[in-house]
């Protein structure tokens, strides 16, 4: 039995979305129950505004870590990880950068998935070398998530059932 924690972040509600989907797809096809981590940022502003734009990129931009939330999973305990990001700056957003800093770990399987209604730039590419004492089995690119939704969440759903 394979021990499965879904790790993101999300300010908006799109990278949650897929990561809820994917859970559920999951936990549906191997019977297996997933955890999921939403990582949080303690001190972030509303999504509303242009003060969310500027936090943000600023934020990803200087590679900042904020203080996140406590949480009481432990990522030693799981054999798969599945971690999600929104892009922010061609990049992922600064709590899963503190995430990285804050929590080693190593011989992981590992699928990642990024959710921007710009491009990805070299979010994959950063989060792997963050990642690098790890396999990578899979990558998932959710474009225009904000207006394609319901096209998103298929997409999640076959992405999922290709993971286990």
């Amino acid at each position: 039995m394979t021990k499965t924690l879904i790790i993101y972040y999300s300010f908006e509600g799109s990278t949650k979305l897929m990561a809820e989907t994917i859970k559920k797809e999951l936990d549906a096809k191997s019977g297996d129950k997933t955890d999921i981590l939403e990582l949080k940022a303690i001190d972030q502003p509303k999504s509303k505004g242009f003060s969310k734009y500027f936090w943000g990129g600023r934020m990803a931009m200087m590679k900042k870590t904020p203080e996140l939330e406590k949480f009481d999973l432990w990522v030693t305990d799981y054999d798969f990880l599945i971690i999600g990001t929104p892009v922010w700056a061609w990049t992922f957003t600064p709590p899963l950068r503190t995430f990285f800093n804050n929590y080693k770990f190593s011989g992981k399987k590992i699928a990642l998935f990024i959710c921007h209604d710009g491009g990805p730039g070299k979010t994959f590419e950063k989060m792997e070398a963050e990642l690098h004492e790890n396999e990578i089995i899979a990558k998932q690119d959710f474009e225009k998530t904000a207006k394609n939704k319901e096209k998103n969440v298929e997409i999640a759903k076959k992405w999922a059932k290709s993971l286990k």
